[in-house]
């Protein structure tokens, strides 16, 4: 072969390598474990947004969804799109708790906590919010510099929910460090890295059922108000079984600490970004709920999940046969260009209440008030007490390819 052949037929190998390093081969290909997806999903989500249809996850073959009318019928179709068949990660998991169920059992276990998510009970826990994210205030302004997400976007949720749950205050921080190792689990791809994840995650789960377990024990003879002690009564009904009993309280513990996590960051990050905006914000508090609702639609804690198909799913005109895997993009959906204008700018009068960052359908999120208020608390702490957000350092964000937001957020505040 010439040096002219040579060349000419290594360039579409260049090029596909490069390709596969974006997450994309043909623009209709997609890999969300790609590590630049990973690093910058709007720009993955943008090449998603050029073509219109059905996208493929490159590794198995899925089916991908990203625009907002796809993913929103999609998350409504339940009958046909199913969480339970095989879970909601790449690698199936189909695991005895809510995220993972479909109707009727789906429905049975969410009357069971329900009523410890209504407004009035989110209400109820606003005096404990306000305590923390004053303290967390408290600490970074007599700082030159805190890491924000340290200081206060971890402690908020992960206090809340173990208050909510019954957790003694002395377990929380061994709490967060075991539902940030579950949450690993959530990255599980088929990779090198698999199985040292896959035992990494055993082990905090292991771990956190050992815990599970005395608790549920001291709890039978001694109930109080809080969740664990009723979902402990409907496992002495019958309503519930043991297994089912601990997954759902580990589900309530990871979904009601690391989500609200990364949204509070991810909107610290928007306004320390922006002083214009926060400025504004401090002019104008009336818009702290529309921008609680614009940094739940641009920064998307869950970038999306998996379904699996129970039947034949049309989409436009095409078809997603039955036994097919189906990512619902999200995050993807709430930056689609024919849905919101200049979608990737964060802009605090938007309020965008239409998002999809609580998911949509049967599985729309459970805990959808409590995020929001403690998000609320947060901003009008911030506002009445702090003149202006400044970025001190760079953010380094979370690797996990399903659940996104900072991992370390240097912030300086000054006061007002």
């Amino acid at each position: 072969m010439t040096l002219a052949r040579a060349t000419i037929s290594a360039r579409p190998r260049r090029a596909e390598r490069r390709a596969r390093r974006a997450g994309t081969v043909d623009g209709r290909a997609f890999d969300p474990f790609a590590s630049s997806v990973i690093a910058d999903p709007p720009a993955a989500y943008r090449r998603l947004h050029a073509y219109d249809g059905v996208h493929r996850v490159r590794r198995d073959g899925s089916y991908v969804l990203a625009g907002y009318d796809q993913v929103h019928d999609a998350a409504r179709a339940s009958e046909v799109l199913s969480s339970g068949k095989a879970g909601v990660t790449l690698i199936p998991a189909a695991l005895p708790m809510l995220l993972t169920s479909d109707r009727p059992r789906h429905s049975e276990l969410r009357r069971l906590v329900a009523p410890h998510f209504t407004r009035e009970a989110t209400h109820a826990s606003e005096p404990l919010m306000k305590r923390v994210v004053s303290d967390a205030v408290d600490r970074m302004l007599a700082r030159p510099v805190s890491d924000a997400v340290a200081e206060l976007a971890v402690p908020l949720p992960i206090t809340v929910i173990a208050s909510l749950l019954g957790v003694p205050t002395d377990d929380m921080d061994e709490f967060h460090r075991r539902s940030d190792g579950v949450i690993e689990g959530f990255h599980a791809a088929r990779s090198p890295l698999f199985l040292y994840r896959a035992a990494r995650v055993a082990h905090h789960v292991v771990m956190l059922h050992r815990y599970m377990r005395r608790r549920f024990e001291r709890l039978r003879d001694a109930p109080g108000e809080d969740l664990i002690s009723a979902l402990v009564a409907s496992r002495e009904s019958g309503t519930l079984d043991e297994q089912e009993l601990f997954w759902f309280a580990l589900m309530l513990l990871v979904a009601g600490n690391e989500t609200t996590t990364n949204l509070i960051g991810s909107m610290l990050v928007a306004l320390a970004s922006d002083p214009a905006s926060y400025e504004r914000l401090r002019a104008e508090p009336t818009l702290v709920d529309s921008v609680v609702e614009e940094s739940l639609r641009w920064g998307s804690p869950i970038q999306g999940m998996f379904r699996s198909a129970m039947a034949d799913y049309q989409v436009g005109e095409e078809t997603i046969p039955a036994g097919g895997r189906v990512l619902l993009l999200f995050a993807a959906a709430n930056r689609d260009p024919r849905k919101y204008h200049e979608p990737d700018r964060f802009v605090i009068d938007r309020n965008p209440t239409d998002h999809l960052a609580f998911g949509s359908g049967i599985h729309f999120c459970l805990g959808a008030h409590l995020a929001r208020v403690e998000t609320a608390v947060v901003l009008r702490e911030l506002i009445d007490r702090v003149a202006r957000l400044e970025l001190a350092g760079p953010v380094t964000w979370t690797q996990n390819p399903t659940v996104r937001g900072p991992k370390r957020l240097p912030l300086r505040m000054h006061a007002a």
